[in-house]
């Protein structure tokens, strides 16, 4: 059964943060709020997490997950960045984007593209979200809180509790959430390229 959090979105209590990140560290799949939608998250170096991570959304190893960074320079670690990939991100970072970015060494194999080498990375603009990272120190390992079979995201706490409370370790009530995941921008080639149209404007890129 997992534990349930009412966590405030805009002044997240420490003590709550604090156990969420033990939770984490522990192995743990957690449901939190971000700025587009709900999202399930584990610790990066987890394989078990990770695997398990991906069973509950039956996803396979070629479905991109994301790595939620704290900043700029946090992704700067895991992704090769040129100046020109960096003045996109910067316009759009924090917010409700996710990057597709060829991957460092600093990545796990198992978490990149098994082909391609890339993975996904974004800075959410959630307070809450934020001060899990801040507190853990390092990138949590996420993807959209999308069920089997679901074409939407859930963005309900209670309904999240209802469909996956067995599943995980800890869901965190922020309140409500968008219906829309992250826009996708691929940034491996010459031009940004739209992977998925979500919450963010994908005019900052051109598109």
């Amino acid at each position: 059964m997992s534990q349930f959090f009412q966590i405030h979105p805009d002044n997240p209590q420490l003590r709550l943060v604090k156990q969420a990140v033990q939770i984490i560290q522990s192995g743990g799949i957690v449901a939190l709020p971000t700025d587009s939608c709900y999202a399930l998250v584990c610790h990066l170096d987890d394989k078990a997490a990770v695997e398990r991570l991906r069973r509950i959304r039956a996803i396979d190893d070629k479905h991109h997950l994301t790595l939620l960074c704290r900043d700029l320079s946090e992704i700067s670690q895991y992704a090769r960045v040129d100046n020109r990939q960096y003045r996109l991100l910067k316009a759009a970072t924090p917010g409700p984007y996710t990057f597709i970015l060829e991957a460092t060494k600093e990545v796990p194999r198992r978490l990149s593209h098994p082909s391609r080498k890339t993975i996904g990375l974004r800075v959410p603009e959630n307070k809450i979200a934020h001060a899990l990272l801040e507190e853990l120190g390092q990138p949590l390992l996420g993807t959209t809180l999308i069920l089997p079979g679901g074409e939407l995201p859930l963005t309900d706490p209670e309904d999240i509790r209802e469909g996956l409370e067995r599943q995980l370790e800890l869901i965190i009530d922020g309140g409500a959430c968008s219906l829309e995941p992250t826009t996708v921008i691929d940034l491996t080639g010459d031009e940004p390229v739209l992977v998925r149209q979500g919450r963010g404007d994908a005019a900052l890129f051109g598109l």
